[in-house]
């Protein structure tokens, strides 16, 4: 499928494909081939971490664990890794910048990870105040576990499309 890309994207790519930091990237054999594997090692703990957590939170392990004690355990892993994935994200995008700034399955991916990190606040920001907030009544338990499997498509989905933006075809006029 082809998508319009605008001028004033279009301004920005070439920008930022002239740019020093692009042009080495571009030009060092083994950088993207790095940037890219700790991107991929960055995703994995996003994931191991959200499955940890999300398996407890919707009562598949874990069931003797407070759900506290997990999110605590693998939220900072979530957030640290997030860190990560933005600085080799921005890296891998000032690479090809005509590939991803205006590629709507990136679009998608980067509204994806907004998303995420919506609900892992959300899941988080009340156990700082009580640590049995998700266990407390039934409709509390609901909506964790409706955090749970959303968190698990955004991931999924995040994964997904980062593997796709390489297969969306985008016009450059």
């Amino acid at each position: 499928m082809w998508y319009y890309f605008p001028p004033w994207l279009q301004a920005i790519s070439d920008y930022l494909s002239h740019t020093q930091i692009s042009i080495t990237i571009q030009s060092t054999q083994w950088m993207i081939p790095v940037i890219q594997s700790i991107h991929i090692a960055s995703v994995c703990i996003v994931l191991g971490s959200y499955l940890m957590m999300d398996m407890r939170v919707l009562g598949f392990v874990g069931r003797s664990m407070p759900v506290a004690s997990l999110v605590n355990r693998f939220v900072p892993w979530i957030w640290y890794a997030l860190v990560l994935l933005l600085v080799t994200g921005t890296l891998l995008m000032v690479a090809e910048p005509g590939r991803d700034l205006n590629n709507p399955t990136f679009q998608l991916k980067m509204m994806l990870i907004v998303a995420m990190s919506i609900v892992t606040y959300l899941l988080a920001a009340p156990l700082k105040a009580d640590a049995a907030h998700w266990e407390a009544n039934d409709g509390r338990r609901l909506t964790a576990k409706l955090y749970a499997v959303l968190s698990l498509v955004f991931v999924v989905g995040i994964i997904f499309a980062g593997r796709w933006i390489a297969y969306t075809v985008v016009l450059n006029t």
